[in-house]
């Protein structure tokens, strides 16, 4: 019986791990990508001279913020949808937002942005956007 609960332990264990995002980017390439791709639209407050000014600045605590807060941005009709639903940015809504933007929130500004289809890319962008 001890066997059996043990192997059910290690499994429960084992499959938290498979289920979670895993995003262990660097966060140099993130900054790099975010650099020459996300300032066309949006600043990172004193990160970069280049400042974007088409979408809302992403200067701190992008992950775990409630999407469309940002005080005196005119978001889309797409966004002030999602901010009824409560959408927050999870590392799971950012992954689905970044990899197909259009799909994820329909009338969104950014669907001017393919998306970012490399997962090691991705997941550089996420690590950047963590430590910020």
């Amino acid at each position: 019986m001890k066997k059996i609960g043990l192997a059910f332990i290690v499994a429960l264990f084992t499959l938290s791990f498979a289920a979670a995002p895993s995003f262990a980017g660097d966060v140099g390439k993130g900054e790099k990508f975010a650099k020459k791709k996300c300032t066309m639209c949006h600043s990172f407050g004193k990160r970069f001279k280049k400042k974007g000014k088409i979408g809302p600045s992403l200067e701190e605590n992008i992950v775990g913020k409630e999407a469309g807060k940002i005080a005196g941005f005119k978001y889309s009709k797409g966004m002030k949808k999602m901010v009824k639903k409560n959408l927050v940015w999870t590392e799971a809504n950012l992954e689905k937002f970044l990899t197909k933007p259009k799909k994820f929130i329909k009338g969104t500004k950014m669907s001017a942005f393919p998306g970012i289809k490399k997962k090691d890319q991705l997941a550089d962008v996420m690590a950047f956007l963590k430590s910020i």
